[in-house]
Parts: structure tokens; sequence; C-alpha cells
């Protein structure tokens, strides 16, 4: 199973080494705020992740109750900057927040640590796992910002916006819940398009095909951003659950 799990990972799992400051953090924070899977994931043999007929329970998972504003799920949260954000902003909203990269993860402790928020759960494996054991009908809103594009095509399978992962989160959102996605890759702009706006369960937010350049005034920017996107236009695409 650990290594077949393995192969369903997206990027790498480390980085450069942790400072002492941030392996405390994942010693001590981490395991309060993880999201622990109530029963072991199956992964077949072409890498999908199989429902697990177990599911998570949410209110036991948020300190005894459902955050009253719903639950939110980012996948693949990077430093954690953006979650940290909705956290602060959104108190009566419950953040799943899944990230395989433990440096990344460190980071997020920290901005948690800093901001004091405490209705953020982290998840530091793949996040088909998460999904596959959450409630039906349990999300008010899926964040997927800044995927690993997978540029080559042979690795386009590895993508996470694809149908049978849109069908999944499709079966976990309510009907008007809110899918945010986002890139700077202008290969993965049409692929999501296309694979997001023939969705039959999602329906595009634009009015008009500029709207996708404007960021969102909830839609904070982030560092990865400010480095990276240096020279490239992110593209900020919004669906709603019909």
């Amino acid at each position: 199973m650990e290594e077949t799990r393995r192969r369903t990972l997206h990027g790498r799992r480390r980085g450069k080494k942790l400072r002492s400051g941030q392996q405390s953090l994942l010693d001590t924070l981490l395991p309060r705020l993880a999201v622990a899977l109530p029963a072991e994931p199956i992964v077949t043999p072409d890498g999908d992740v199989s429902e697990n007929p177990t599911k998570i329970d949410l209110a036991r998972l948020f300190g005894g109750a459902v955050p009253p504003d719903g639950i939110w799920l980012e996948v693949g949260f990077g430093a954690g900057e953006h979650l940290v954000w909705q956290a602060e902003h959104h108190p009566g909203i419950g953040l799943i927040g899944c990230e395989p990269y433990i440096n990344g993860v460190a980071k997020c402790l920290a901005h948690i640590e800093r901001m004091g928020v405490g209705n953020v759960r982290l998840f530091t494996d793949d996040a088909r796992f998460v999904m596959a054991a959450l409630p039906p009908q349990s999300l008010s809103r899926a964040f997927v910002l800044f995927p690993d594009p997978w540029p080559k095509t042979r690795h386009h399978k590895r993508r996470f916006v694809q149908r049978r992962n849109l069908d999944v989160l499709a079966r976990l959102m309510r009907p008007g819940a809110e899918l945010r996605l986002a890139t700077d890759d202008p290969s993965y702009l049409p692929w999501m398009v296309e694979h997001a706006c023939t969705h039959p369960a999602f329906e595009w937010l634009a009015e008009r095909p500029a709207d996708w350049r404007g960021r969102p005034d909830d839609w904070p920017p982030t560092r990865y951003e400010q480095k990276m996107l240096a020279g490239h236009k992110p593209v900020f695409l919004r669906f709603r659950r019909r």
C-alpha cells in the first residue's frame, strides 16, 4: 500500500531541511490539527482512489460541532497563506487544507500559530484520500489554486483537474457551492476550462471572458504568485455546483 500511495502523490514530499522551529510545529501543533482517515484508502492499480465507505466525522474533527457556516476544502494549499487568510476572514467556516509537501505544511503551521485561527484542519497526503472519506454534500466551497500543470503530454493524466476528480467534488459539494480554480500555465488554462465547463454538475460564473482575468476581492494574492508569476498572467475561474 505504501508504495502504491507514493505513486499517487503529486510532486515532491520534502525540500530543504526544516528549521528547528518548523520541526517543532510539525511535532506539536500538527497532531492537534491533523485530519485522520477513518479507514485505509484503497488505491486501484491505475492510481484512482476508491470511495471510502467510512466517512470522516466532521463534528468531531472541528471540536464537537460542524462549523455553522459550512466546510471548505483547499486542494494543495502550498504555504497556506490563502488557507489561513480565508480562515481568519471567515471564522464560522471550517477549512480543510490538503498538502503533501511537508515544507509547505510547516509554513502553514507558522501562519496558523501567528494568526491564532482555530478553524483549520490539515491533511498532509494526497487530497483524494480525504475527498474519498468526506460525506456527500458536505462542502460549500472548494479551491484548487495553481496546481502542478504537469506540462508534458504523457503526464497529463496526473493533472488534478480532470473528470474523475470533478465527479468526486460534484458528489461532495452542496447545490450552489462554489468551485474556484486558478492557474498561470497557458497550457493548463484551456484544459481547466474544457474539463470544468463541460462537466454537467458545474456552471461557469463568468459573464464575460475577461472576468477570469480579475481577482475576486476575497481571493488574496500569495507569496508564490508574487515570486513565481512575474511575466505570467494568472486566471481565476469560478464555478457553481448546479
